[in-house]
């Protein structure tokens, strides 16, 4: 525990899903781990007219699945505080001024404060802009920001986001979560490269045939099809979990594994990511919308006939693609991309596909390409959710007489325990936010950069409409995205689908 931990949390959308689902149960959990003392208070703000009781009925509800005790729960609702707030109403801010000192003084806070915009991004500059000019930062302690995702809708509005934020804030106390940043196997993707030299050391266009990034979802848009509408897959899932996820697959060792060393090394993999031409997107990039379908048992609506949206829409609800790096240690090596709604099932992993030995002493003259002795290639898989670990697939001799070949795998998962005991990614971002550490949020430089690789999908897609419904929904997504791989000779690791097909549920 540090000094950082005296400190006076302001969320603004106090009462909204994303509050009670992750910021309070993440909260307490570093409460009752001690990494929060009794120095610390919470207020909680939205336009409710909510009374500090209700609010504590609120928080001790949102912690419940914890089993923390009576006790437990009753003394850290305490810290919470409500204030009924119109973020646009300059008035209001006079009033949220006076509770901040007030608790600033109670739980000797020295000025710390930590601002949580869990509200929609068109408030972000009134709040910060308003936070400035009723004097709320002119204290001794820091202040820094935690801002949500979406950061703007393109390029220009998030660069007109940015300015006004950074009117107020410094770059360095401005926290852009990701929360896939916070994940256990995202971050053990640094460890898996450069605590072993057997991976390091072929980490390159030398020996590795393609990278394959996949975050499916089997769920629908449930109830946010008035938002996804707007945005889709592309800007919902592409330019901020998958490129950041790609930029630490891709970027090179850092010179000491440190904030500013690893931020450098990831906006330079984004910067050598190839901005495509209209041409190129439609040749590297397709989309999908999921029609209805069935899966088991179970039977799925058509997304033009999920809740807020629209009858003729043309929004995507899959993207697959392939992005080309282009520097010395990527030069030629596909990286494969897709994600999607109502998929076959829920899974994000990555899959390093390694070259093939340049002879296959196993295969005699008179076997056919594509038979048992053609050897299938090694795979190095990191699973991020819902299970975590890795596996390498190797080749192995059959038991038996003669010499074919059989894949082998090498399989390590944690543990449904250790799973349960390690910080959840909203914990652990929120700590490293008490202690001044940026390591695993996004850089306007990170943000700036995936909206402008995106853009360029997004632009060519607009001038097209296109044939939708394409893929059903239980499955992986439309045709295109499996040929896209089989024109390069290559084909996507894991397909689950397979499974369902063979027992004939799908």
């Amino acid at each position: 525990m540090t000094e950082n931990t005296n400190v006076l949390f302001t969320i603004f959308g106090a009462t909204g899903d994303l509050a009670k689902r992750k910021l309070y149960p993440s909260l307490f959990r570093l409460y009752r781990k001690g990494d929060l003392s009794e120095c610390f208070a919470v207020i909680g703000t939205a336009r409710r007219p909510w009374s500090d009781d209700y609010y504590h009925e609120v928080v001790k509800e949102a912690i419940a699945s914890l089993e923390p005790t009576t006790e437990e729960a009753e003394k850290f609702a305490s810290h919470f505080y409500y204030q009924s707030h119109d973020v646009s109403d300059t008035s209001h801010y006079t009033v949220l001024k006076e509770l901040t000192n007030k608790l600033n003084e109670k739980y000797q806070l020295g000025g710390n404060r930590l601002y949580y915009l869990a509200m929609s991004p068109r408030f972000f500059g009134t709040i910060v802009t308003q936070l400035k000019e009723s004097g709320m930062l002119d204290t001794d302690g820091y202040h820094r920001v935690i801002i949500e995702k979406p950061f703007g809708s393109d390029f220009k509005s998030a660069n007109e986001l940015n300015n006004e934020i950074n009117e107020v804030f410094a770059e360095k106390d401005i926290y852009r979560i990701d929360h896939y940043l916070g994940k256990e196997m995202v971050q053990n993707i640094s460890a898996i490269r450069f605590a072993n030299n057997l991976f390091e050391s072929m980490w390159n266009q030398r020996y590795i045939d393609n990278v394959q990034i996949t975050l499916a979802e089997n769920l629908g848009v449930e109830d946010r099809g008035g938002y996804y509408d707007q945005s889709g897959a592309l800007k919902d899932m592409v330019q901020n979990h998958i490129l950041q996820v790609l930029s630490l697959l891709a970027m090179e060792p850092p010179v000491a594994f440190t904030e500013e060393a690893i931020r450098n090394e990831k906006i330079k993999a984004l910067n050598a990511v190839r901005l495509y031409s209209e041409e190129e997107v439609y040749t590297n990039f397709v989309r999908g919308q999921y029609t209805k379908g069935k899966l088991g048992d179970k039977e799925f609506a058509d997304y033009r006939h999920e809740p807020n949206v629209a009858t003729d829409s043309t929004t995507e609800t899959f993207v697959a693609g392939k992005f080309l790096i282009d520097n010395f240690r990527w030069s030629g090596v596909p990286f494969y991309v897709r994600t999607g709604k109502r998929l076959t099932e829920k899974g994000t992993r990555i899959n390093i596909v390694f070259k093939q030995v340049p002879i296959n002493v196993f295969r005699s003259s008179t076997t056919e390409v594509g038979t048992q002795n053609e050897l299938p290639p090694n795979v190095l898989t990191i699973y991020i959710q819902p299970t975590e670990g890795f596996s390498m697939t190797l080749n192995g001799k059959e038991i038996g007489q003669g010499y074919s070949t059989k894949p082998v795998k090498l399989d390590y998962r944690n543990t449904a325990e250790m799973v349960e005991n390690s910080p959840e990614a909203y914990e652990r971002l929120i700590f490293d936010a008490l202690n001044g550490d940026s390591t695993n949020f996004t850089h306007w430089d990170e943000v700036a950069q995936s909206w402008r690789v995106v853009d360029r999908i997004r632009a060519a897609w607009d001038k097209q409409t296109p044939d939708f419904p394409n893929y059903a929904a239980g499955t992986m997504g439309p045709q295109a995205a499996f040929d896209l791989l089989a024109k390069d000779g290559f084909e996507w690791i894991w397909q689950p689908d397979k499974w369902y097909k063979e027992r004939k549920l799908l």
